[in-house]
């Protein structure tokens, strides 16, 4: 389900989602079984509900995500796997952003640092909930509060490699998401030209395998070119995505596209011009 997410998009995964999910509950509520196995399937099942928590937020789908985040945590509960809490955590910190409560997302931070601390957890997850606490402080403006968030992100990074055991959730996360935090936090402080080398950055150590995301980071490093006056780079960005992300199915980056598209109709430029139907023949085939 990772790889299905991270190379063809959040529409295909959370139909194979569903169809697993069926499954477990399926067997949880026919079959026969040990303790041992049906913990390992309720854990399973708290790993769904917190991938379609993920599903919902990429999809523009705030309340189910909120909703799915709520049945994974209570699941997770259940087993009584803090590091699983966690990780519902910190998508619940991008749904409560999205829905515009930021009192939610600083206190999902809160109570995924305290459950991290119970657990014992490493620097990786640690360095994860350190990003969300700087997405929360970018969010609400306090630019203080993300320099010492990702301050503490820095300095986890700097010691994830003693890490004896990673949790798959985590293994997504390295310094290319400290880049893109950072520059988040200057384009919130409307200083496109200082966010543009931490995007660059971003772009350039982001891994192949992460295909949905490498194409976001993309579109999200055009459209700041474009804040800076890069005219002419911030096009060529959008021709490298619409080349690499046509087998991509994700709501969340067809909506930065579409973004792009108007950020570049309100440029005069033949550059911008071509951009813009470029992208319009692209939203046109996907359509089709």
């Amino acid at each position: 389900m990772y790889e299905t997410d991270h190379t063809s998009g959040s529409v295909p995964a959370m139909t194979q989602a569903r169809r697993i999910e069926d499954e477990i509950t399926g067997a949880l509520a026919a079959a026969s079984y040990t303790g041992r196995t049906g913990r390992e399937l309720q854990t399973m099942l708290a790993e769904l509900h917190g991938h379609r928590a993920w599903y919902g937020y990429d999809g523009g789908y705030t309340d189910q995500g909120r909703a799915a985040c709520m049945e994974a945590l209570a699941a997770a509960q259940l087993v009584d796997n803090p590091l699983l809490q966690v990780s519902v955590l910190e998508t619940l910190v991008l749904l409560a952003i999205k829905a515009e409560r930021a009192w939610e997302a600083a206190s999902a931070v809160e109570n995924a640092y305290r459950l991290a601390t119970r657990a014992g957890a490493g620097h990786t997850v640690h360095l994860v909930i350190a990003l969300r606490d700087a997405n929360v402080a970018t969010h609400v403006g306090d630019l203080a509060g993300a320099r010492r968030a990702l301050s503490r992100a820095v300095s986890h990074q700097g010691r994830a490699d003693t890490d004896a055991e990673v949790p798959d959730w985590a293994c997504f996360v390295g310094p290319f998401e400290v880049d893109y935090a950072t520059a988040d936090m200057y384009v919130r402080a409307d200083q496109p030209k200082r966010a543009v080398p931490f995007l660059r950055a971003a772009v350039r150590g982001i891994g192949g395998d992460l295909a949905r995301n490498s194409a976001s980071y993309r579109v999200k490093l055009a459209g700041v070119l474009l804040d800076a006056g890069e005219v002419d780079e911030a096009c060529a960005e959008m021709s490298a995505v619409l080349n690499a992300c046509g087998g991509i199915s994700s709501p969340r980056l067809l909506h930065k596209i579409r973004d792009i598209q108007r950020a570049a109709a309100s440029v005069d430029s033949t550059a911008a011009r071509e951009c813009g139907g470029r992208i319009r023949e692209a939203l046109r085939g996907g359509a089709e």
